[in-house]
């Protein structure tokens, strides 16, 4: 490997460099390197033009200092995935019983026990082998499954990973590259809402402030500058503000990267470092230094309210019913499988010891260990282990296919929870509007220029200059125009395309922004206030001669106007401004230029002149140092230059897209920045609000006003009253998105409770959409901070992509349900003939292997065939469910019962008058145990799959439907898996033999059996003509506002992580019930089997480095390393003596800092 000493620098050296604060890292920069320069010739690299774009050059640098990746953890092999899926302990019982079968089935009795048929001996081992061979099938599936969907899983998370990309200057041109082929000596360029992918120096600054929190628990943002504090660090959030800076580690040799190595010890014993965890937190959830959750990003403006629960892992809305549902059916499969077992022992013993009086002989253990092989089986077709690999597979099929929807799913309940979406807040810019900005409106030197821009040389000379001046200035430097590829075409825009269309003002008008670029670049700006949503504004401040200076600014027309007191009017006169100007400005020019749709930008400047210099009237004195940073009075008294009208066009398929989501029982909501009469026009155009109707448009403000108690609390009742009517919050704060998200999902307005989406683009919109149950990103125009706290990223920034996952969502819950109905009426089914079987012939109908094929069809089969359906726009015809509808609404219930009832009529018929009714078919019932397979039997076994077969059918349609094939052929999938499955089963009976315990059929069986399949489809009619409302309401399962249950359909039980929020004795003790339940679940359901499919995903997310150190793996593992330091810290200062009681010393900072005023009353 090449060494670093081709270059002035090592690896070493650039580390210890990176550990350095404050002064202390601009002395040695200054002494080791001669300033940041020098660290540049050391690095041979070009402060201005970057690195050349040359792949050697970048390769040779990767080999001295490293790549920018993490390397991943080995992905788990088949084998081991195997041995995980054998760890079930259903499935262990059923191993070890089958041994001791296979056992038996060796042992000779004593001449005078043994049996008289000789083949039923030599057949004896059959069963037990069969059995080893199902639980090997089952183990296998279940392996292949996790394998395909983890390899699947990592392709997602890899694609995720290099959607995320960095601006670098490469041969002197700025060019966005996938943080993987950073390297060091890049000059980076780092802009507002960025997250660092690697560790640098700074080289030049615009009022860039750094939150840190993420590595240093310090919740205040941090201001850096190349003169007191130029350390950038990777995974810190730029919050505010620009800058370029010179890459000096990547990868493992960054800050996130030592970390993550120090880490990946401690990740290989997880379990033991959960309990670590818990045994230092002492049941008490610790805050990092800004008392924040430590998945929450940390917000300048909004300290989201501590009441947030913390200790419990978030659930989406199915899973938290399918966990309640699992847990019900559990239990019910258990005791039947217990009660099965108890009745078949206790019938063999009264029937052989105490009636026909036998002793105890050593081959009746072969008797009792069938009775056990009956209750296991039993209760593996009574647990729905289907249920989470349904669920996952739906998932992960739709996820599959919404990318190719323009939806990157970054949480996989996150498509779920949007078919639940009852309301939508939505941005405008970019989302409803096509963010392709054009300024079609002037008003300069109270002239009204509508259509074509004026020209240059037609505009008052004073004026036009400092106008174009202050646009191009007063603008970001990496926003250019590109011009059109073909004649006719519309310019390309990169960057900010509000300041692109003051470019194309000024081109319009014939002059070039570029020129007065290079008159003034990006080195000579001596201080510049960025834009942010508080500000909602941006200035620049450039020196003049002689200690004058000049300040530029634009922004939201009305505040700009709000601080200006002069203007510039006919001929360049400057004229006064002072309220009855603005307020006649306001109703003649902005809200005319609003009510067109345009957003309006007001153009400013103000000039600092020493005391005694002052010319002009619009100048301003100043005496001895100026305080840049009070910003209060540097932007007071400015004079207005221009107002521009810009026009950003409503995207052509949003309003049809809105109408859908309005017809599907959604509410779209906008929330934007913008002036309420552009907000207001905008909605009126896209459908939001329909003329005439009653409507709420309102101000940030106002609604603050309207919603909140004399103490500044927000008043939930105060909020119900407005929300449900509200359509457009204009000039809105991020923390009126979080109040409005928070109260809309907080309510109990609605009878089923809102569920609630939000898109967001700005870093301040991430408590927003975390808050939200879906947060959607926008890909293009959307920060790094607000894509980590999404749950859904819209790679073309558009509106309708949503409505897409409205539909994927929807057909997900659709896809659960049937899964559900199809596999509750199989359960109901199996389990009470089992048990009846029991009761009855002191046997099951069903044999071992048997149930284990059925429940291979209803398991793993159909929930492949009922996951995959597509789906059609009539799932937009409907009503959204909300949070609290029943999982298993009556007419689902109607639908398993009705067919139960079928099944079990016909199955009891065959049972017990078989015999009689069938021609050439002898009784089964009695037979001694390890008697050849009966056709009386294997009639009973056919038929029942045959019906469940075809009952798969009907349960792909759950809303009454009556075309039951409707759509069939569009599901490639279940066709081959139904097809399939019925060629096997027909194999099965006819060649199965002792293996399957069946005995071939003739061709009357055949029909009867296939009579009664058929009849399941004349019997569905039937069951439709009944209406779903002569059930009583009662009759709906998974109803109600859901509460945590311990188990998770996601594989991960949350007792480590909550431990606070378990049931607490008076004594302070743990109540002993909630941790036996999961003990109970963890050693007695089959859940964990297919649970290991979602396991294999998140083990991409939780258990694996990514090979980036910029998704929230990173953030997760500083928490846990943050944690782990604190708790020591907590330790130490126990010992000390010098710890409060309680223990909660650091939160306390959060409280102090809570600057929004949301607290929920």
């Amino acid at each position: 490997m090449p060494q670093q000493d081709e270059f002035d620098c090592s690896i070493a050296e650039l580390k210890f460099l990176m550990e350095l604060r404050g002064a202390e890292v601009l002395e040695k920069i200054n002494t080791a390197y001669n300033g940041v320069e020098g660290l540049c010739q050391k690095l041979k690299t070009d402060p201005i033009n970057g690195l050349p774009n040359d792949p050697h050059e970048l390769e040779r640098r990767r080999r001295a200092f490293g790549k920018n990746e993490i390397p991943p953890a080995p992905s788990k092999s088949f084998f081991r995935l195997a041995w995980e899926a054998l760890q079930d302990i259903t499935l262990v019982i059923l191993l070890v019983a089958a041994l001791v079968s296979l056992g038996l089935s060796f042992y000779k009795p004593p001449p005078e026990h043994s049996s008289n048929d000789s083949s039923e001996s030599e057949a004896g081992w059959i069963e037990g082998v069969a059995i080893l061979v199902a639980v090997l099938v089952v183990v296998i599936v279940t392996a292949l499954n996790d394998w395909t969907k983890e390899k699947q899983f990592r392709g997602l998370q890899s694609k995720i990973e290099t959607e995320h990309k960095f601006s670098v200057i490469r041969n002197g041109e700025a060019v966005d590259i996938v943080v993987n082929e950073l390297v060091v000596g890049d000059i980076a360029r780092v802009k507002y809402g960025d997250l660092l992918p690697a560790d640098g120096i700074l080289i030049q600054s615009n009022d860039l402030k750094i939150d840190e929190s993420s590595l240093t628990g310090e919740s205040d943002l941090i201001r850096k500058s190349e003169d007191f504090d130029p350390v950038l660090l990777s995974g810190t959030h730029a919050m505010e503000g620009s800058g370029k800076f010179i890459v000096t580690a990547v990868g493992l040799n960054s800050q996130t990267g030592i970390i993550m190595s120090l880490l990946g010890a401690a990740k290989e014993k997880k379990a033991d470092k959960r309990e670590e965890t818990t045994a230092l937190t002492n049941g008490h959830p610790i805050s990092v230094g800004n008392g924040l959750p430590n998945d929450i990003s940390k917000e300048n403006e909004i300290a989201v309210p501590e009441e947030e629960d913390v200790g419990r892992m978030s659930k989406s809305v199915l899973q938290s019913k399918l966990s309640n549902l699992a847990l019900q059916i559990g239990y019910i499969g258990s005791v039947v499988a217990a009660a099965t077992v108890l009745i078949l022992i206790i019938r063999h013993c009264v029937s052989n010891y105490a009636i026909d009086g036998k002793s105890f002989q050593a081959n009746d253990v072969s008797h009792f260990v069938n009775f056990i092989i009956i209750g296991v089986t039993v209760l593996v077709i009574a647990v729905p282990e289907g249920l989470p690999l349904a669920i996952t597979l739906a998932l992960t099929y739709s996820v599959k296919k919404m990318m190719k929807d323009n939806n990157l799913v970054r949480h996989l309940d996150a498509c779920e929870t949007m078919g639940n979406a009852t309301s939508i807040c939505s941005d405008k810019t970019g989302t409803l509007t096509t963010n392709r900005m054009t300024c079609v409106q002037q008003y300069i030197n109270h002239n009204f220029y509508k259509g074509d821009a004026p020209k240059y040389e037609g505009m008052d000379p004073s004026t036009r200059d400092i106008l174009f001046n202050g646009i191009v200035i007063n603008s970001g430097y990496a926003s250019t125009v590109v011009p059109p590829k073909n004649p006719g075409e519309q310019r390309g825009q990169i960057g900010n395309k509000t300041e692109c269309s003051l470019f194309g003002f000024i081109m319009d008008s014939g002059r070039s922004y570029e020129d007065i670029r290079k008159k003034f670049p990006e080195e000579s700006l001596m201080k510049v206030y960025t834009f942010n949503s508080s500000r909602k504004s941006m200035m620049t401040v450039i020196v003049l001669e002689d200690k004058k200076y000049r300040i530029y600014a634009k922004g939201a027309s009305e505040i700009i106007l709000n601080r200006c007191s002069h203007i510039f009017g006919k001929n360049g006169r400057i004229e006064p401004f002072g309220k009855q100007e603005a307020n006649e400005m306001t109703k003649n020019v902005i809200e005319p230029m609003a009510s067109d749709g345009l957003r309006t930008i007001g153009i400013a400047f103000k000039d600092l002149v020493p005391t005694g210099t002052k010319k002009h009237e619009y100048e301003e004195e100043y005496d001895g140092e100026i305080d840049w940073e009070d910003e209060e009075s540097i932007r007071e008294g400015q004079t207005v230059i221009a107002v521009m009208g810009i026009q950003d066009p409503v995207r052509p398929e949003v309003p049809a897209a809105i109408a859908k989501c309005q017809k599907a029982g959604i509410t779209v909501r906008m929330v934007t920045g913008d002036n309420i009469n552009t907000a207001r026009s905008i909605a009126t155009q896209c459908g939001i609000m329909q003329p005439g109707g009653d409507f709420l448009a309102l101000e940030g403000k106002d609604f603050n006003a309207r919603i909140r108690d004399a103490d500044g609390r927000v008043n939930q009742q105060k909020l119900d009253q407005i929300w449900p009517k509200l359509r457009v919050l204009a000039r809105a704060q991020p923390s009126d998105k979080y109040v409005l998200v928070k109260g809309i999902i907080d309510s109990k307005y609605t009878k089923n409770r809102e569920v609630v989406a939000v898109t967001g683009d700005g870093t301040n919109d991430a408590p927003a959409l975390k808050k939200a149950d879906v947060g959607f990103a926008m890909g293009i125009a959307g920060t790094d901070v607000a894509k980590e706290a999404s749950d859904i990223i819209l790679t073309d920034d558009n509106f309708s992509s949503i409505v897409k996952a409205v539909m994927w969502g929807r057909n997900v819950y659709d896809s659960i349900s049937k899964f559900l109905q199809f596999q509750l009426t199989v359960n109901v089914v199996a389990v009470t003939i089992a048990f009846i079987g029991a009761c009855a012939i002191s046997d099951s109908p069903l044999k071992a292997v048997q149930m284990l094929w059925v429940n291979l069809i209803m398991d793993t089969l159909a929930s492949l065939a009922l996951a995959t359906e597509m789906p059609t726009e009539d799932l937009l015809d409907r009503k959204p469910y909300g949070r609290t509808k029943s999982l298993i609404s009556r007419t689902m219930v109607k639908n398993i019962v009705g067919h139960a009832i079928y099944q079990l009529a016909i199955l009891f018929a065959i049972m017990f008058w078989g015999d009689k009714l069938i021609p050439n078919t002898p009784s089964g019932r009695n037979a001694p145990l390890g008697s050849p397979p009966s056709a009386h039997f294997t009639i009973i076994f056919n038929a029942f799959v045959l019906m469940t077969l075809v009952n798969e059918i009907n349960a792909r349609k759950i809303h009454g439907e009556r075309n039951v094939f409707k759509g069939i052929f569009t599901n490639p999938i279940f066709c081959v898996i139904w097809i399939t499955t019925l060629v096997s089963q027909v194999l099965i009976v006819q060649f199965g033999g002792q293996w399957f315990s069946t005995a071939p059929l003739d061709t009357t069986q055949w029909i009867v059996c296939i009579a009664c399949g058929l009849g399941e489809l004349f019997w569905g009619q039937i069951i439709n003509c009944v209406p779903s409302s002569i059930l009583p309401k009662s009759f709906r399962f998974g109803k109600g506002d859901v509460q945590p249950t311990t188990i998770m359909l996601s594989g991960e039980y949350d007792m480590p992580s909550t431990a606070s929020t378990l049931p607490m004795k008076p004594d302070g003790e743990l109540d002993d019930k909630r941790p036996g339940q999961v003990l109970w679940l963890l050693g007695l359901t089959r859940l964990q089997t297919q649970i290991r499919v979602v396991k294999a995903f998140q083990s991409v997310n939780d258990d694996s480095h990514p090979n980036s150190l910029t998704t929230s793996t990173a953030d997760r593992l500083r928490a846990s390393y943050r944690r782990l330091r604190i708790a020591r810290e907590l330790e130490q200062q126990k010992r000390a003596g010098g710890l409060r009681t309680g223990g909660q010393i650091y939160s306390s900072e959060a409280t102090s800092k809570d600057k929004s005023g949301i607290n929920f009353a």
